[in-house]
């Protein structure tokens, strides 16, 4: 119990690392943006058991680094109106942390929270866009559905996997919220 408690603690102080050197816009804003500039919006950290582990990591096809996962809920008088995967994913040698917008089965689009590799790897807005109305059944792939970006392959690919990621994470653990 101990060391899975520390190991949260450490995984949760390295995640606030990662979010600290070039934060983009909060998660926070991001969900507002997205849903309603009056929504309440909620956050928790998910620990995965090992079975919950092994299904995201099975239907997501990406092998994930992590169990602790955060999830934001944006709410209206008490009506869910989606949720916010935040999916933290090595590009290069650094990371990039990106949330996903999710709500009725659908992904609603993405919003780069944090890029702390070069900015000329950052995806563009346009880009970005590709990420709408897309059904949480359907499993991304890079140069299939998404096409890459000249100089930031690697930038598109852990974008897309991390569409994966967090789609099974919506279909395994939110989608009968």
């Amino acid at each position: 119990m101990k060391k899975t408690i520390l190991i949260f603690l450490l995984t949760n102080f390295s995640f606030a690392l990662s979010l600290s050197a070039k934060v983009l816009i909060s998660p926070i804003e991001a969900m507002k943006e997205n849903y309603s500039l009056s929504a309440d919006v909620s956050k928790k950290n998910l620990l995965l058991t090992k079975e919950k582990f092994q299904n995201i990591q099975k239907s997501a096809k990406v092998k994930l680094d992590t169990k602790i996962y955060r999830i934001f809920t944006a709410k209206e008088h008490e009506k869910v109106l989606g949720f916010g995967i935040l999916i933290n994913k090595q590009v290069r040698s650094k990371n990039a942390v990106v949330l996903y917008f999710i709500s009725k089965s659908v992904l609603k689009g993405i919003e780069i929270i944090a890029f702390n590799e070069p900015q000329e790897y950052i995806p563009t807005k346009h880009w970005n866009e590709q990420f709408k109305n897309i059904p949480t059944d359907k499993m991304l792939r890079l140069s299939t559905d998404i096409p890459t970006i000249t100089g930031a392959t690697l930038s598109a690919r852990s974008i897309t996997d991390g569409s994966r990621v967090a789609f099974a994470i919506y279909n395994e653990l939110l989608k009968e919220q």
